[in-house]
């Protein structure tokens, strides 16, 4: 029995000395071009204009896994109004190119549970955000949302919300302002 095994096991392993190792190769897209976007990446610190509902906004935008996506990380706190309750949400968000055509998508995950997709385009110094669906987003109610660059170290957020059936109002809209990175402790 044990001949045996060592005669298929010598079978085996002969005609795997002939052959060269397959090498199996994938190609890696080419990094997405964020440059146009090199002034938003950084951590940012603000807080609601007088005309929206008081609050604050924290947004971190940073790249990620070699640089072929941004992630962005945000968390916004409102006070309530008479018409409205608090909110408090923190979402996560990936930036990346669409796939055969110009342009990014931002995949959106939010702590309420929803995963929203908006298309993102650039003109100038403004960035819009519109919604365009997602795995499970908001029953019925649409968001989008605008960042203006008005300085090299600011820019304001307007978030909008268009309940079902209704139009766009203003959500809120907060000026936020670069937090310095820290400062690096010096060389011994």
């Amino acid at each position: 029995m044990c001949a045996l095994a060592a005669v298929v096991a010598l079978g085996l392993n002969a005609p795997g000395k002939d052959k060269p190792p397959v090498q199996y190769q994938i190609a890696i897209p080419t990094p997405a071009d964020f440059s146009g976007l090199d002034w938003m990446q950084g951590e940012w610190r603000g807080k609601t204009l007088p005309s929206s509902r008081p609050g604050e906004v924290h947004l971190s935008v940073t790249p990620d896994l070699d640089k072929h996506f941004l992630v962005y990380r945000g968390d916004v706190s409102l006070e309530a109004t008479a018409s409205v309750p608090a909110t408090k949400e923190s979402w996560m968000g990936v930036l990346c190119p669409i796939a055969g055509r110009l342009g990014f998508d931002l995949q959106v995950f939010s702590s309420a549970g929803f995963m929203t997709r908006y298309r993102f385009t650039m003109d100038g110094p403004e960035i819009h955000l519109n919604p365009e669906g997602g795995d499970l987003p908001p029953p019925g109610w649409l968001f989008r949302r605008s960042w203006v660059r008005t300085g090299p170290d600011e820019f304001t957020e307007t978030v909008q919300a268009a309940p079902p059936g209704k139009a766009f109002f203003d959500w809120y809209t907060a000026k936020l302002n670069r937090i310095p990175p820290p400062a690096k402790p010096p060389a011994p």
